[in-house]
């Protein structure tokens, strides 16, 4: 087995909420279950508009005593703790940034464990995200100036390129209210929970699972043009709509590897192209994970 390696994920950021109600407040604002959210186990989340577009993707667990914690992309931060910060009320929470008192590092090649399982050492976490085929990752959080992992240090496009291959996009700047969970395949990776109650967004979250219209999903794709975050997709015999948007990218080399929510209609036929009907040819890779059918 490759020796594991780590990289300083400096893009991404940490939200405290703590208080007596921090878990019950959490919960009825997000797609996940927090309540009921255990010390052995982290959570993917996302945090919803009422029309059910995520406004962010989370990855959220127990941290002390009374207090949650929320891992998410930079990007996205500033804005979801403010508008958290609106609903809170009554409610003993108090949400703040913490981003300057932990580093969030990203693992590869990291022993097998169960998907979003949370390890302890000592005052850091590890969680255990979904594997891009035979790599296993994980994201660890651990207190800022604490000693990096053993190991060698991993590049930001090997990290990038793992997380495209896991059939994985968070919520980033670029993309903030573009997606309804499943459109990328968020509850397929743990994301929803939808037994839990109501929060921003769960009608219709909820209508999208059970209706059977769900029409656009996240699938990967190669192509050999460099690709942006939120760059338009198109399909060859329909060049005035787009049929599909990035959602995330990965480069090695000459090789560009994305991960594009599409219009699931267009793979049935024709060729999916970036930027235009005409742009770069984009050929459909397979997930590493199975999208349930519709009823």
């Amino acid at each position: 087995m490759p020796e594991t390696s780590h990289l300083r994920l400096h893009d991404w950021g940490v939200i405290r909420a703590q208080g007596a109600d921090a878990a019950s407040f959490l919960h009825g604002q997000l797609t996940q279950d927090v309540a009921l959210l255990d010390r052995d186990h982290a959570r993917l989340a996302g945090f919803c508009t009422a029309k059910g577009r995520l406004l962010a993707s989370l990855v959220v667990w127990r941290g002390g005593d009374d207090e949650i914690l929320l891992a998410l992309p930079a990007d996205t931060l500033p804005a979801t703790l403010k508008r958290l910060s609106m609903f809170v009320l009554r409610a003993k929470c108090k949400l703040s940034d913490a981003s300057a008192e932990f580093e969030v590092l990203g693992l590869l090649n990291t022993p097998a464990a169960e998907r979003w399982s949370l390890t302890r050492d000592g005052t850091a976490v590890q969680i255990a995200l979904p594997a891009a085929g035979a790599v296993q990752r994980a994201l660890r959080v651990q207190p800022a100036g604490a000693e990096a992992p053993a190991g060698p240090v991993a590049t930001a496009e090997a990290w990038a390129w793992a997380e495209v291959s896991a059939g994985m996009a968070w919520v980033r700047a670029a993309t903030v209210e573009a997606f309804v969970p499943q459109m990328i395949n968020f509850e397929v990776l743990g994301g929803v929970n939808f037994k839990k109650g109501c929060y921003p967004g769960q009608e219709i979250v909820a209508r999208s699972q059970y209706r059977g219209t769900l029409k656009r999903r996240l699938q990967v794709f190669e192509t050999d043009t460099p690709a942006a975050l939120g760059q338009e997709i198109f399909h060859s015999a329909d060049p005035e709509q787009p049929a599909g948007l990035v959602a995330a990218v990965a480069t090695q080399g000459s090789l560009t590897q994305l991960a594009a929510e599409v219009k699931l209609a267009a793979l049935d036929a024709g060729t999916l192209h970036l930027g235009s009907a005409t742009g770069p040819v984009l050929r459909l890779q397979p997930l590493p994970y199975e999208i349930p059918p519709q009823d």
